[in-house]
Order: C-alpha cells, then sequence, then structure tokens
C-alpha cells in the first residue's frame, strides 16, 4: 500500500515537472536583410560616408563651429551619460554570474518554551559538566555566507549579452546625434549664409529703388509723372525694407540656433558669405545599399536592439525551467563570546542547494514571456523600418540633388534676364516709352528671382549635407 502511494505521488510531482518544463513556442519571423544593389541605378563602391566631417567640409569656419558642438552640446553629453549607464549595467548583469560572498556579524538571544521539544531538550542538556543550558540562550556568529545561482540554462549569459548589445547599442546612439549634430549645424550654417546673401540683395534693391523714387519725384516735378506712381514707387521701398526687417531676424534666431547647438550664450557666428556664391557643392559617392548597415548608427542601433531582444526572449524562456540555487556559510559561532572562537567546538558551516520550478499558477512567468517575445518581433519590424528608410532618404536626396541642379541653372537664366529686363525697363520709362509700372514689376520679379536663387543655392547645399547624413557619414 505504501509502495503504491509513493509511486503515485512520484508520478504525479513527475507529471507537474514536466509541464513545469514545456514552454510556448517562439513567435519568430525571418529578418528581411537583402537590399538593392544599387540607389537609382548608381553602381559605384566608393562612399562618401567613409570621409570624416572635418575633410568633408571644406569651410573652415564651418569645421570650427562643429569642432566647438562636439565638445560643449548638452545633447551629446546627455548621450555619454546613457553609455555610461549602460556600461554599468553590464557590470551589474556580469557580477549576477558569479557568488555572492559576504561578511557577516550576527548576535542574537532565544528563550524556547519549556514545555518545547527545544526547551525541554536545553533543560535536559549540560553545556558543560554541572554546567546547563543558559536560559535565555545567546547566539553569535561571526564568518562569512555566500549564494549562487547556478547558471545551467544559460539565464544570467544571456541576460549579459543583452546587457552589452544594448550598451553597444548607446554608442550607436552617441554616433547618431554626431550625425544629426554635424549636419544641423551645417544646413543651419548655410542657412546663415543665406540669408546674409539675401540681406545684401534686398539693401542694393532698396538703394536702386530709393534711386528711381527720385526719379519719378522729378518728372512729378516736370508733369511727366503722377502722384500715383510717386506712391507706386515709395510703396516698393518700403516693402522691400520689411522684406530686410524680417531676414535680420531670421539671421537673429539662426545665430542662436547654432549657438545653443554649440553649448554657448549668444554670440557673432564668423562666417565667410563669399564661399556661398563661389564654391559649388561637394561631389557625392553613395557607395551601395548594403555599406548603410555598417555607416548608418540608426540602423546598427536597430540591429543591437534585436539582437538584444533575441535574448531577452531567451532569458524569459528559462524562467520556465527549474533554477539552482546554492547557500553556503561557514564561521564561528557560539552562545558566549568567550567560547567563539575554540577552533574546532565553535566552527559552525553549512551548504545547500535547492532546486526550483514553477509548478503552479505560471501567468506571470507567460506574461513575461509574451512580452519578451511581442518586444522581439518589434524590434524586428523597427529594423527593418530603419533598413529601409535609410535607403529612401538617400534615393530622395539623390534626386533632389539632379533636380536643383537643374533648378539652379535655369533659376540663374531668370536672373540674367530679369536683370536686362530692368535696363531695358527703365530706359523705355525715361523715354517715355514704358510706364511705372513696368518698372516697378521688373524690379519686383528681379528682386525675387534673385532670392530665389539664393534659396536654391542653400537647397543644393543641405541636400549634400542631407545625404551625407542619409549615407551613415558625420560620426567618423
Amino acid at each position: 500500500m505504501f509502495s503504491t502511494k509513493l509511486y503515485r505521488t512520484t508520478g504525479f510531482i513527475c507529471a507537474l515537472a514536466f509541464a513545469a518544463c514545456k514552454v510556448p513556442a517562439l513567435m519568430q519571423e525571418t529578418e528581411n536583410k537583402p537590399v538593392p544593389v544599387a540607389f537609382n541605378q548608381l553602381v559605384d563602391t566608393t562612399n562618401s560616408a567613409d570621409i570624416s566631417w572635418s575633410n568633408f567640409f571644406a569651410d573652415s569656419n564651418l569645421v570650427s563651429l562643429i569642432d566647438t558642438a562636439l565638445r560643449n552640446n548638452l545633447d551629446l553629453k546627455t548621450t555619454l551619460q546613457d553609455i555610461e549607464l549602460a556600461r554599468n549595467n553590464v557590470k551589474v548583469r556580469k557580477g549576477l554570474l558569479y557568488p555572492t560572498v559576504s561578511g557577516a556579524v550576527g548576535l542574537g538571544v532565544d528563550k524556547a518554551a519549556r514545555y518545547t521539544a527545544t526547551g525541554a531538550g536545553n533543560a535536559s542538556t549540560e553545556i558543560i559538566p554541572g554546567k546547563g543550558v543558559p536560559e535565555p540562550i545567546g547566539d553569535m556568529f561571526l564568518g562569512f555566507r555566500a549564494s549562487w545561482e547556478a547558471d545551467i540554462w544559460s539565464k544570467l549569459h544571456n541576460a549579459t549579452k543583452a546587457a552589452i548589445d544594448r550598451y553597444l547599442k548607446t554608442i550607436e546612439g552617441r554616433n547618431f546625434v554626431i550625425t544629426n549634430l554635424v549636419a544641423e549645424i551645417a544646413n543651419s550654417y548655410y542657412e546663415l549664409q543665406a540669408l546674409d546673401n539675401q540681406l545684401e540683395i534686398i539693401r542694393q534693391a532698396i538703394d536702386l529703388q530709393k534711386n528711381e523714387l527720385e526719379i519719378v519725384k522729378e518728372q512729378k516735378q516736370a508733369a511727366a509723372a503722377t502722384e500715383l506712381g510717386v506712391k507706386q514707387f515709395e510703396a516698393q521701398v518700403y516693402n522691400s525694407q520689411s522684406q530686410e526687417f524680417d531676414v535680420l531676424q531670421q539671421i537673429v534666431e539662426t545665430e542662436n540656433k547654432i549657438n545653443f547647438l554649440l553649448g554657448r550664450y549668444p554670440q557673432k557666428i564668423v562666417r565667410d558669405n563669399l564661399l556661398f556664391t563661389a564654391k559649388t557643392p561637394a561631389i557625392i559617392n553613395v557607395g551601395i545599399p548594403s555599406q548603410l548597415l555598417k555607416n548608418r548608427p540608426d540602423i546598427k542601433q536597430a540591429e543591437l536592439e534585436l539582437q538584444a531582444a533575441k535574448l531577452d526572449v531567451k532569458v524569459a524562456r528559462a524562467e520556465f525551467y527549474p533554477s539552482l540555487g546554492i547557500n553556503a556559510s561557514i564561521g564561528y559561532q557560539a552562545f558566549n563570546a568567550k567560547y567563539l572562537f575554540k577552533p574546532i567546538e565553535s566552527l559552525a558551516f553549512s551548504l545547500a542547494g535547492e532546486l526550483m520550478a514553477p509548478l503552479i499558477n505560471r501567468t506571470a512567468i507567460q506574461a513575461e514571456f509574451n512580452k519578451a517575445n511581442a518586444y522581439q518581433l518589434q524590434a524586428l519590424y523597427d529594423y527593418q523600418r530603419a533598413l529601409l528608410g535609410g535607403y529612401y532618404e538617400v534615393s530622395n536626396e539623390l534626386s533632389n540633388i539632379s533636380n536643383l541642379d537643374k533648378l539652379y541653372r535655369t533659376k540663374s537664366n531668370e536672373v540674367d534676364a530679369l536683370n536686362r529686363s530692368i535696363d531695358v525697363a527703365k530706359d523705355l520709362f525715361r523715354s517715355a516709352r514704358a510706364n511705372y509700372l513696368e518698372v516697378l514689376i521688373a524690379q519686383r520679379d528681379a528682386l525675387s528671382a534673385k532670392l530665389e536663387l539664393v534659396e536654391a543655392r542653400k537647397r543644393q547645399f543641405n541636400a549634400v549635407t542631407n545625404i551625407y547624413r542619409a549615407l551613415g557619414g558625420g560620426w567618423k
């Protein structure tokens, strides 16, 4: 009878243990790593992303600004602290792989009730002949205690590897901040140069318009023009002056933006505006799309997070299996200090192993596993989105550079034609063969076209900077 009950009990326990070891299946999807072989049918292994930012940008003033930002930018300093946090998290995870050993000093007192097994035993026991167990009895301990979880399912090792991946991810995060910081400063610098050139164009136009206004006033006195013409020319001057004030405000705001990125209070931004009009944007080599995998920090971040998420699933999966914990202690223990350091009698040690497995109410473990599995799929989609987005960014900017080059050439021809039209309109107006409205329209159109030409040049520089960033350049 006893043997039958024992077998049944043993079988029941084994069945529960087997059930505890069963884990749900992974919701795994294949990573979509293949990328197109070229950008917009351009095949070139040379990649401008491999050029350091200090060599990519030819303007020494811009290089100096970027160098200052990399030392002082507050967002970048915050990112460096993220790296420090992740580095220490790796140390924490590595520490869990090894036994924890602590020095221990214990002091206590205990009085057992007389009519208990302990109390009755103490009453009939002599510590030494003729001397019974004191009541209450003290308890002193001096020694070491240790505990350790054996990593039999690689749970702790996988958690450590995940922490390392996330540490590397923070390094890529710093590179991503640097890449965007370099691009933002460059684009803001070109914005500032464009505004300076537009301001110069507007001021030249105002001087020209004022001269024309004086001519119209003289013609009015000679009865060759009307008050309406005078007011129209005055309105044009006021309109241009309002544009001047607007550009001046934009210059202040752009300088402040750059100074903020540099982590300093407002001051004059040194720049060479002649380089903006005299120098053409750099020629970009885009390489092949697969190089995005190693050059773009955001793609590398997403890849590392995916690797860490896969390890998190393994860690969550291991929670379904039994865990082995080992506890040990060694030291001197006695009820009285004078007996504490007797090398043989007071020496105490213990060693115990404990195998534990979840049998009933595994809801929390199941939920953690499902959460890790869902996050793994989310990380996979984030990685695929980063890769796809990176490809399209480069593709869009390539097309943008090509179209902006055509736009700039066309706009230059328009400006040349409108400049000639101003001279023609002025000559005709002075000889009474054209009215003042034709002169006003010619001047207005020429001013607008000149400002748009500067804007087109700025967009060219921005496009080159943006594709440099999209390729993963700027952090090296």
